[in-house]
């Protein structure tokens, strides 16, 4: 699914379909390997200095080599000699299939800087391209810097010649991203958006600003990784003393595979995450509307989620178990901790533990929140020590402030985080960017680098409508709670001191008839006797004594 772009001819003799291109003006073309095409602009302006010709396809990517081209998203920069008015480049697909891509051939004067002018890393000798890696966690960019742009014929400003204000590094780099609609892989639609991120004005237009850097700074960038969603990537290079600039070439990723057959980009979860999310959310939604009610049945939910998460960060950092082993081990320590949580709560009659460990796990959803927003992206969050101590007071902000009113954070705490339980759930089947609430935390945790990576997300459609589910279901959970439970006692008695105080109170009351119910061990014999019975032979009826001589 790979074309390659050639800046001259192959070696090898091919006969070439003759593709017509206008500056400025996408041309769509089906690619292939026996048929190559052959692009040609005519009519180049003589003020015209640069032309970056680019060609992008959805899937794969491959190396550049030399003077061509190989990937997904390609561009070659093309320096126009004296008098010349026709360029041409050569497209052709590295598969036998037909190949959907999309091309454009962007012109720049020479005040214009020149992207990717001074490649020092990269193979080709002027790279406009940007490169990106990814993984489940995290999107790498990187790219070539720019040079001053100069006339036709003259030679390139040297790349090494100082540091003023006449040289290279007084250019800047605007980062920019664009996110492509939720839920939609369609070659055509990747086509159609990518438009808007070539040129300099649309990009300023459509794309989300990231961050500048200057030549001082180091060119590559990391973002959270988004798997499924597909995101486009672009940098614009200023020159602040002439007030010009350049696009390079965009770069997309949906940070997954077309090609597996198994976890590909439209089955990305695994069929142990949604068992797991979708038992966790029938537990949840029961707590959201029950909670305070069914006691018991709270403490077990909220003990599993506070367990569960700690005990997948332990077994993941200190074991190289696969996934669904982990995933299997944490549902069953969930259970562990959900079930201890009652048993002291048993045994000692106490809620104050109870109330803390249900008010840290409201506070570290609350704190995670906080930090999905733009906030989180706020420089001096990158630094770990700041990061943790803000998210940590936020957090224990919350038991804090409900300590002198329990029932009411109960109440709010299966709300809100019994619903949420059900987004994940839903997380699991379609995409939403609210999944990141916390998952972008559990990142932050497991991994050391994460937090040079930039976490905002898509806010679309789809997003709207299950927030709005969300928020109705909390808002509805916590109304039902507290108009049931504004007559009850605060907590429901405490089982263990129940019993011992009806102990006592049999043992001392004569008057009560349970007093003399009899010990359960004489029950017992006296239900076997019973039972004895049942089975003895019936006598007959009629005259048992002897008769008396």
């Amino acid at each position: 699914m790979t074309p390659m772009v050639y800046g001259n001819s192959p070696r090898k003799s091919n006969r070439y379909c003759l593709l017509e291109l206008s500056l400025g003006k996408f041309r769509n073309v089906l690619l292939n390997q026996t048929n190559p095409e052959e692009a040609v602009i005519r009519n180049i302006a003589s003020n015209v200095t640069v032309v970056i010709f680019q060609v992008h396809a959805q899937q794969s990517d491959n190396p550049s080599v030399n003077s061509s081209g190989t990937g997904v998203d390609k561009g070659l920069v093309s320096i126009l000699r004296p008098q010349q008015s026709v360029c041409t480049w050569y497209l052709r697909s590295l598969v036998a299939s037909q190949v959907l891509s999309t091309a454009i051939s962007i012109p720049y004067m020479e005040k214009d800087p020149i992207p990717g002018g001074c490649n020092l890393e990269f193979d080709l000798e002027v790279d406009p391209n940007i490169y990106l890696d990814y993984t489940l966690v995290d999107i790498h960019i990187k790219f070539a810097p720019a040079n001053l742009g100069y006339t036709r014929g003259a030679n390139p400003p040297s790349c090494d010649s100082g540091t003023g204000q006449n040289s290279r590094w007084r250019l800047r780099y605007d980062v920019y991203r664009y996110f492509l609609p939720e839920n939609d892989l369609s070659e055509m639609v990747l086509m159609s958006h990518i438009q808007k991120m070539s040129e300099v004005q649309s990009i300023k237009a459509n794309g989300i600003k990231m961050l500048t850097l200057t030549t001082d700074d180091k060119t590559n960038v990391y973002f959270s990784s988004l798997p499924g969603q597909g995101v486009i990537y672009n940098i614009i290079v200023w020159d602040p003393l002439w007030n010009t600039s350049a696009a390079y070439i965009p770069v997309h990723t949906y940070a997954c595979s077309f090609a597996d057959l198994v976890d590909n980009c439209s089955s990305l979860s695994k069929l142990s995450t949604k068992v797991f999310f979708t038992a966790l959310a029938v537990l949840g939604l029961f707590t959201c509307f029950f909670g305070h009610r069914f006691w018991k049945t709270d403490l077990v939910f909220m003990g599993f989620i506070f367990t569960a998460f700690f005990f997948f960060v332990f077994i993941t950092r200190v074991t190289g178990l696969g996934y669904d082993l982990r995933l299997t081990l944490t549902a069953v320590a969930g259970i562990i901790g959900g079930l201890f949580l009652v048993a002291s709560w048993w045994r000692s009659g106490s809620v104050l533990l109870c109330m803390f460990v249900i008010g840290l796990v409201l506070g570290f959803l609350f704190s995670s929140t906080v930090f999905f927003t733009p906030l989180g992206d706020y420089r001096v969050f990158r630094d770990d020590v700041v990061f943790w101590v803000t998210f940590s007071s936020v957090a224990l902000m919350i038991p804090v402030l409900f300590v002198g009113c329990p029932r009411i954070l109960n109440i709010l705490a299966s709300g809100i985080v019994g619903s949420y339980a059900v987004i994940l759930a839903i997380a699991c089947y379609v995409y939403t960017s609210l999944a990141y609430i916390t998952l972008d935390l559990l990142r932050r945790v497991l991994n050391d680098y994460f937090s040079r990576a930039y976490t905002n997300v898509p806010f679309q459609t789809n997003d709207f409508i299950i927030l709005s589910v969300w928020t109705m279901l909390a808002l509805s959970g916590v109304t039902v709670q507290l108009r049931r439970e504004r007559s009850e006692v605060p907590f429901p008695p405490h089982p263990y001191l129940t019993w011992k105080r009806e102990r006592e109170r049999r043992s001392t009351n004569v008057l009560d008839p349970s007093h003399h119910i009899p010990p359960l061990r004489e029950r017992i014999h006296n239900k076997l006797l019973h039972i004895k019975e049942c089975f003895q032979k019936e006598q007959p009826a009629g005259e048992r004594t002897p008769l008396l001589l």
